[in-house]
C-alpha cells in the first residue's frame, strides 16, 4: 500500500473512531467528614426549593427527597468524584441552578391526571441513615377524595438500588382505578467532563424484549415537540424491561422486572412515555396499570430505581440485558468481548493499567499474521522507493507513462500495491471496539496505574503518555514507504503532531493503549523491514 493510500486510510480510520457516535447517532470512598458536608448542603433550603428537604445518607449515596412532592431530587454517589473537581463527590440527580435531573413517582387516574398533585406528603423526620443495613423513608398524605397514600423509599447498604413502594387505602366510598407513573426527568445539559473529543450519548434509553435496546435522542424529541407530534421511534408497550436516562459512565433506570423476579406489569402491559415537556425538560417514564381498588380495601405495589455507575459486573445482577446500558454503539460485540478479556486480565493483575497493557499485547499477537502481511507489503514498497523516485525523474509530468512504468515495476518486483489494505481494513472493527471498550468503562474511573497516573479515566497530568504517543507516531512515519509527492511527505510529518493534540485530552487509559500498541507496531515493522532488506541483498525472492 503506497504512502498516499496509507495516509488516507489512517485519517479515515481515526475520523471514524472519533466521530462514530456523532455520525450515527476500585473507587475511592469519600471520608465521613465529606459525606457530612454533602448532607448539610443538601438539607439547606434554596430559592428553587424553599422547604427543608428530607436527606438520606448511606455508604454509597446521599439522597435528597422533596417532602411536598415526594420526588427524589438529589442523589450524590459518594464513592465517585466529580469530573470537574476531584475533591468533591459526583452528583447524579440535582435540582438547582446548575441543572435538573430528578426521579418522580406518582399515582394517576384513568384520564392521566395526577392523584397526588397538590398534596403535601409528611415524614416522621428530616434525616435518615442506615439502620441494620437499611434506610427507609415513609411519606404519607390523604386526598380530598378519600384516598390515603403512603410512599416508602428503601435504601440498602452497599447498593445503588432504591425501592419505591406505594400503599394506597381507598376510603372514597367507590371503587378507584389508578396507575403508577414512574419517570426520570432531566435537562439536555452536557454532563461535566465531556468535550469535542470526549463525547458519548446522553439521553433516554430503554430495553424491551420486543424492541431490544433503544435510544431516543433529545433532538428527535425536540423535533416532535416543535411539530406537535409523537413520532419518535421506540417501543410503546411492554411486559418487562427497563427505562431511564444514560450518560457517560452513569445512568438511572426504572426496573420493570428485576433479575429472577416478577414483572411490575403483571396486570396489563406497561405503557412507555418519552417526551419533551412544556417546561423544556425531557421525561422518560412508564405507566404501570393497577387492579381496581374497592372501597375500604388497601393495595401495595412498587418498583426499583437503579441509579448507578455503569459497572459491568453489577449490571447483569439487577435485570436482564441491563448491561446494554453500557452502549458501545455499532461495535457492541467486539467491544463487549474486549472488555470481558480486559476484566479477566484485571482480575489477574489487580491493576487496570496493566490489564490494558496485557490486552494490547494479546490483541497484537492475535492480529500478528494480518499485520505481518500489511508490513511486508509496505516494506517492499519502501525497498523500491529509489526506483520510484528514478521513474518520477525519468517521466516528469507524463503521468500516464509514469503510471504504466510503475505498474510494470510492481509486476517485475512481484509487489501488490494494495496488498496491505485488506489486513488493515479487517482490523478497523477491533480498533474501534478497543477504543469504546476503554472509553466507556467506568471501572477505569479513579483507577491508578503508575505513580503519576492516579486516574485512568482522566488525562495524564504530566502529559508523559501523550508525548510518548507523539514520539512513537513520528518514528513510525520513518518506517513507512516515503511518499513520492512532496506535499504528501509534509503531510506524513505533520499528521502525528496534529493527531497528538487530541491525545493530550484523552483519558490516560486510552493513551496508554495507543502508546503500547505503537511500540509493538514499531518493533514488528522494524523486524519486517530488516528481513525484507536482507532478503533483497541476498538475492532471495521476497515473499
Amino acid at each position: 500500500m503506497d504512502a498516499k493510500r496509507m495516509t488516507v486510510f489512517f485519517a479515515v480510520a481515526l475520523l471514524i473512531l472519533l466521530g462514530w457516535e456523532q455520525l450515527f447517532p476500585s473507587p475511592k470512598v469519600q471520608p465521613a467528614a465529606q459525606q457530612q458536608q454533602v448532607q448539610q448542603a443538601a438539607a439547606a433550603p434554596t430559592a428553587l426549593n424553599p422547604t427543608v428537604p428530607i436527606t438520606v445518607t448511606t455508604d454509597t449515596v446521599a439522597a435528597v427527597i422533596d417532602e411536598t412532592s415526594g420526588d427524589l431530587r438529589g442523589l450524590t454517589l459518594l464513592k465517585y468524584n466529580s469530573a470537574d473537581d476531584e475533591s468533591k463527590p459526583f452528583v447524579l440527580f440535582e435540582n438547582g441552578q446548575s441543572g435538573t435531573y430528578i426521579a418522580q413517582s406518582d399515582l394517576i387516574d384513568e384520564t392521566g391526571r395526577s392523584l397526588t398533585q397538590g398534596l403535601s406528603f409528611k415524614s416522621a423526620k428530616k434525616q435518615y441513615a442506615l439502620e441494620n443495613g437499611k434506610a427507609q423513608v415513609r411519606l404519607t398524605a390523604a386526598t380530598a377524595s378519600g384516598l390515603e397514600i403512603a410512599k416508602t423509599y428503601t435504601f440498602t447498604q452497599g447498593s445503588y438500588l432504591i425501592d419505591v413502594r406505594f400503599d394506597v387505602t381507598n376510603r372514597s366510598g367507590r371503587p378507584v382505578k389508578a396507575a403508577a407513573a414512574y419517570r426520570v426527568v432531566r435537562d439536555n445539559k452536557t454532563p461535566a467532563g465531556q468535550g469535542y473529543f470526549m463525547s458519548s450519548y446522553t439521553g433516554p434509553v430503554l430495553y424491551t424484549p420486543q424492541g431490544d435496546f433503544q435510544k431516543v435522542s433529545f433532538g428527535d424529541l425536540d423535533s416532535d415537540f416543535e411539530k406537535g407530534r409523537d413520532q419518535a421511534e421506540y417501543e410503546r408497550k411492554t411486559q418487562s424491561g427497563w427505562v431511564g436516562m444514560s450518560q457517560h459512565y452513569f445512568f438511572s433506570a426504572w426496573i420493570l422486572q428485576p433479575k429472577g423476579g416478577q414483572s411490575v406489569c403483571a396486570t396489563d402491559a406497561c405503557r412507555i412515555e418519552i417526551k419533551r415537556r412544556s417546561d423544556n425538560l425531557y421525561s422518560v417514564g412508564v405507566i404501570v396499570p393497577q387492579p381496581e381498588l374497592a372501597n375500604g380495601m388497601k393495595q401495595s405495589f412498587g418498583i426499583s430505581l437503579y441509579a448507578s455507575p455503569q459497572t459491568t459486573s453489577a449490571l447483569g445482577k439487577i435485570a436482564d440485558n441491563l448491561e446494554l446500558i453500557k452502549d458501545y454503539g455499532r461495535v457492541h460485540w467486539p467491544a463487549t468481548g474486549l472488555f470481558w478479556l480486559m476484566d479477566k486480565l484485571h482480575g489477574f493483575t489487580g491493576n487496570w493499567g496493566w490489564a490494558i497493557v496485557l490486552l494490547t499485547i494479546i490483541v497484537k499477537i492475535v492480529l500478528f499474521p494480518l499485520n505481518n502481511a500489511a508490513y511486508k507489503s509496505m516494506a517492499k514498497m519502501r525497498a523500491v522507493a529509489p526506483k520510484l523516485e528514478a521513474l518520477k525523474k525519468q517521466y516528469g509530468d507524463d503521468r500516464m507513462a509514469m503510471q504504466q512504468a510503475m505498474m510494470q515495476m510492481y509486476r517485475d518486483e512481484k509487489i501488490n500495491p494494495l496488498g496491505g489494505c485488506l489486513p488493515m481494513l479487517l482490523q478497523i472493527p477491533i480498533f474501534i471496539g478497543l477504543y469504546w471498550a476503554i472509553f466507556s468503562s467506568v471501572e477505569l474511573r479513579q483507577a491508578p496505574w503508575l505513580g503519576w497516573i492516579t486516574d485512568l479515566s482522566r488525562h495524564d497530568p504530566w502529559f508523559i503518555l501523550p508525548v510518548l504517543m507523539t514520539a512513537t507516531m513520528m518514528f513510525q512515519t520513518t518506517l513507512n514507504p516515503p511518499p513520492s509527492d512532496p506535499m504528501q511527505a509534509k503531510m506524513m510529518k505533520i499528521m502525528p503532531l496534529v493527531f497528538s493534540v487530541m491525545f493530550f485530552f484523552f483519558p490516560a487509559g486510552l493513551v496508554l493503549y495507543y502508546v503500547v500498541n505503537n511500540i509493538l507496531t514499531i518493533a514488528q515493522q522494524m523486524h519486517v523491514n530488516r528481513s525484507t532488506e536482507q532478503q533483497r541483498k541476498n538475492g532471495e525472492v521476497v515473499s
